[in-house]
């Protein structure tokens, strides 16, 4: 068995690699001097490998498509990818969040153990770019690259996304896929840090931790959690805003905005019982001065305009009623969000090719005989914690499987 795959990412380096052990003869096309590229950069260079859970917990984390990767998940779960790696020399441990990293915090680890495993079991890697497929009565029978056309029986196309182009993630898996008739979902991006009316030049800098936001869409509620958040020049960015930004898919159509709970361990009345101490205690002050045990510096002076309370108004004389308002804003701090960062900001892409003309079994198209899609070009994305990874090394596994199965084996599946 002959078997092309194009792009040295996650997915088509585990693809590839599982290919070569199935006993196919595979040729793996990457653009890039060296494999991995983005896996480089993932995890801040540590590489968050996966997320310590069970399957059920992996599909709660991905918001688009989940029941597309019960059979990918079945074939390849986080536990199995654990495994693969600690048996290919790269200790993990598992942090915050059940994020699994590298032992030694290098991303450079798992790029290194992928690499000297797809060449011990012969793969053999073209530094060409694949500029089409070779298509012949409906099945792929190979690809032209650097005008010259080099033949397979199977292609598997695992190039990633648009996100991060200059890691090669350039959209061509989504060209391959029209040019054989598939639906692309316009590619968008997701986890990727949000944009303000204006900007928050004024908090910029500013870092809250344990706070929960929600998203809105139209004042409907779509989404919420708890963890960190920044606010930055632009708008607002960190942890909690890349996973809230996967649920903001209709910009232009729909109006977005987040509440941030800012003291969600307390309810409305212990908070306001924590208002009326800090109060008393200050009770002489001007009302900007007497939140300094409350609150940041910075948030200061702008719950105190949200909240529409003279900054100077002596807080002995803070009503009722004014306190009901400052109590709303702690708890429901406003932000409008505009829009998204670029794309090549974003860490994964949502859209894609549409899974519905994908085997969910095997990960070959619908379209066309002997194609294959892997990773991030599908319509299919997740939250952070490493769950977009295990995506990445799930459909990569099942597609390197199902392509090197001989013809036989294959049609019994697909019966």
């Amino acid at each position: 068995m002959n078997i092309i795959v194009i792009g040295g990412g996650a997915a088509g380096l585990m693809a590839a690699g599982t290919a070569a052990e199935n006993g196919a003869h595979v040729t793996l096309f990457e653009t890039n001097e060296k494999v991995g590229r983005k896996l480089f950069i993932t995890g801040k260079g540590r590489c968050n490998v996966c997320n310590h859970c069970d399957t059920p917990t992996v599909l709660q984390n991905v918001p688009v498509n989940p029941r597309f990767l019960y059979s990918a998940l079945g074939c390849f779960a986080p536990a199995d990818v654990m495994a693969f790696f600690e048996s290919h020399g790269v200790p993990l441990k598992t942090e915050r969040g059940n994020r699994v990293f590298p032992v030694s915090d290098h991303a450079a680890d798992i790029i290194d153990a992928l690499f000297t495993w797809i060449k011990r079991s012969g793969v053999i890697i073209k530094r060409e770019t694949v500029q089409e497929l070779v298509i012949r009565d409906g099945h792929v029978c190979g690809v032209q690259a650097g005008g010259t056309v080099f033949s397979a029986d199977r292609v598997i196309v695992a190039t990633g996304g648009a996100s991060y182009p200059q890691t090669g993630s350039t959209g061509d898996g989504y060209r391959f896929a029209k040019t054989v008739g598939h639906t692309v979902v316009p590619p968008n991006p997701s986890l990727v840090p949000l944009v303000t009316p204006g900007g928050c030049e004024e908090l910029m800098g500013l870092s809250l931790r344990n706070v929960q936001v929600t998203v809105f869409e139209d004042n409907k509620k779509l989404w919420s959690d708890f963890g960190e958040m920044l606010f930055t020049h632009f708008g607002v960015s960190g942890p909690l805003i890349l996973s809230a930004s996967a649920h903001m898919r209709h910009f232009g159509s729909r109006a977005y905005h987040l509440e941030i709970d800012l003291k969600p361990a307390l309810d409305e009345k212990t908070l306001d019982k924590r208002l009326l101490s800090d109060f008393d205690k200050h009770k002489n002050s001007d009302f900007i001065n007497a939140l300094g045990d409350l609150l940041p510096r910075k948030l200061i002076p702008v719950v105190v305009r949200y909240s529409e309370i003279d900054p100077h108004a002596k807080v002995n004389g803070i009503t009722k009623a004014q306190r009901a308002a400052l109590l709303h804003t702690l708890k429901h701090f406003l932000v409008v969000v505009s829009g998204k960062r670029p794309i090549a900001e974003a860490i994964v892409t949502t859209g894609g090719v549409n899974v519905r003309e994908v085997s969910p079994k095997t990960m070959e198209s619908k379209k066309c005989a002997g194609l294959y899609f892997a990773g991030e070009v599908l319509d299919v994305d997740a939250y952070t914690g490493g769950f977009n990874l295990q995506i990445a090394w799930s459909t990569g596994r099942l597609a390197g499987l199902s392509a090197a199965q001989r013809e036989e084996e294959r049609w019994a599946i697909l019966q």
